[in-house]
């Protein structure tokens, strides 16, 4: 039988789609004019002459050690949550005593608390610690932030494992090291991707951590570089949108090819 075509869906996708491709196309033709051209079209307006000089401009000005300085904080975050989450949602999962369940519990207890209520006795630590206006001072407490949803992730990832397995690798003789490097993390594979692709995106859009615990431009990351674009005499709305544009292109690219892992894990059956 042929089915009637449902013309409210239809209509519902073209809003749906006029929506969201309408931004999108403000944002990318206006990275393609001159201020000028701009000014004179508008952001609704067919672009004229294209030119590629905004996104020159914004890497010869500085937005390409941002550009460098949040990859650094990106790839930093993403170590530390891969070298401390698999063994510690390993030793939650296969811990018999009450107390592995407590310490568990209060470490999700940093779910609840965002980071804007401990910002400021976060900004006196790191200054005693004399790690303000560093990377590395915007590296640790993102990391610590990130690592209650990782390792919630990646314990429901790994209490998918049948206990049949694990059983059969103590009869053989296995050590727990040996169960955790040759059964838990191979099988634990959309759940490292996960996490691995939450970290991320938790660096790379990091905004309190560098707004309050950077200060100077040499550590100045891309969510901070925007700022530049905004002077006394107005903002440079071409610029501005080309840097966003530069800014969303790796962490997109690491969704489009991680996203299927990511949703397994958030739904806790990737390790089936």
């Amino acid at each position: 039988m042929r089915k009637r075509p449902h013309y409210l869906a239809g209509f519902g996708s073209v809003v749906w789609l006029f929506v969201v491709g309408l931004p999108l196309y403000v944002m990318l033709v206006a990275t393609f004019q001159s201020r000028a051209d701009y000014a004179a079209n508008g952001p609704l307006g067919l672009p004229g002459n294209l030119t590629l000089d905004n996104y020159v401009n914004d890497l010869d000005n500085g937005f390409a050690q941002y550009f460098l300085n949040t990859v650094v904080v990106t790839v930093a975050v993403v170590a530390i949550v891969l070298v401390l989450v698999p063994p510690l949602a390993y030793a939650i999962v296969r811990g018999d005593g009450k107390a592995t369940g407590r310490v568990f519990r209060l470490f999700l207890l940093g779910l609840a608390i965002p980071s804007q209520a401990v910002i400021v006795p976060m900004f006196y630590l790191i200054n005693e610690a004399g790690l303000y206006d560093n990377l590395l001072g915007v590296i640790l407490p993102t990391a610590a932030f990130a690592m209650p949803v990782c390792t919630l992730i990646l314990s429901g990832v790994m209490r998918d494992i049948t206990p049949e397995l694990y059983e059969a690798m103590t009869v053989d003789g296995a050590s727990p090291r040996r169960i955790f490097r040759d059964l838990v993390l191979p099988l634990s594979k959309s759940g490292l991707s996960t996490i691995v692709v939450f970290s991320s995106l938790q660096a790379w859009n990091g905004f309190l951590f560098p707004l309050v615990l950077t200060q100077s431009s040499e550590n100045k990351v891309i969510t901070m570089g925007l700022y530049d674009f905004q002077t006394e005499h107005g903002v440079d709305i071409p610029g501005l949108l080309a840097a966003v544009v530069l800014s969303m292109l790796p962490i997109l690219l690491v969704y489009l090819f991680a996203r299927r892992a990511l949703v397994q894990g958030l739904m806790g059956v990737g390790g089936k």
